[in-house]
C-alpha cells in the first residue's frame, strides 16, 4: 500500500490535553513508565470490553501482557486525574506496526478513542513508523467506524475479523 501525496496526513503528537464529550479534562502522553497504572485500568474490563482475547483475564496475565507491550511497542496513555483511562500501542510486526487501542468502559463513547488513535499515529510518525495494520472483529462496528475515520482501509475480510491498514 503506497500512499498518494494527499493520503499522508500529519497526526497530532502527544502530549495533548482536551475536554471529552462528558466534560472531563484528560491528558494524552507518550508512555514509557511501569505497568501498574495500566494493569489497574485493565482489571476493570468486563467480558464485553474484551475482544480477540485481549485484554487477558486475571491480574497476572494482564501484567505479563502489559509488560510485553511496554517493552516492545510505542505506547500512548490517556490520563484522567491520576488514573489511566485509555491505552494504545504500536507493536513492530514484520515491515509494519500492529495497532491496538483500549479505552476504559466508563470513558468510551466520549471522543477519547478518536483522539487517542490520532495521537498514537502521530507518535508513530515521529518515531519513523510508516505503515500500520490492525485486526478488528467484523461485528465491532464502532471500532471499524473509528478506523475508517482516521484513514484505515480493509485489506482482508474474514468470517470473524477484518484486517485493516494505512500508511503513515
Amino acid at each position: 500500500m503506497t500512499p498518494a501525496a494527499d493520503e499522508v496526513r500529519q497526526f497530532p503528537r502527544p502530549p495533548l490535553t482536551f475536554t471529552d464529550e462528558r466534560a472531563r479534562t484528560v491528558d494524552i502522553e507518550a508512555y514509557d513508565g511501569g505497568a501498574d497504572p495500566l494493569v489497574a485500568m485493565y482489571t476493570d474490563f468486563d467480558e464485553e470490553s474484551r475482544a480477540q482475547g485481549v485484554p487477558p483475564r486475571g491480574e497476572t496475565q494482564i501484567r505479563e501482557w502489559v509488560e510485553t507491550l511496554l517493552e516492545e511497542g510505542l505506547n500512548v496513555v490517556v490520563w484522567h486525574d491520576e488514573a489511566a483511562v485509555g491505552h494504545a500501542v504500536l507493536v513492530p510486526s514484520r515491515d509494519s506496526s500492529e495497532l491496538a487501542i483500549f479505552v476504559h468502559p466508563e470513558y468510551q463513547s466520549a471522543g477519547i478513542g478518536t483522539r487517542l488513535i490520532e495521537a498514537l499515529l502521530g507518535y508513530g510518525q515521529a518515531n519513523g513508523r510508516d505503515h500500520v495494520w490492525l485486526a478488528v472483529a467484523r461485528t465491532n462496528h464502532v471500532a471499524m467506524k473509528l478506523y475508517d475515520k482516521v484513514g484505515f482501509e480493509t485489506r482482508l475480510r474474514d468470517r470473524a475479523e477484518h484486517e485493516m491498514e494505512r500508511p503513515l
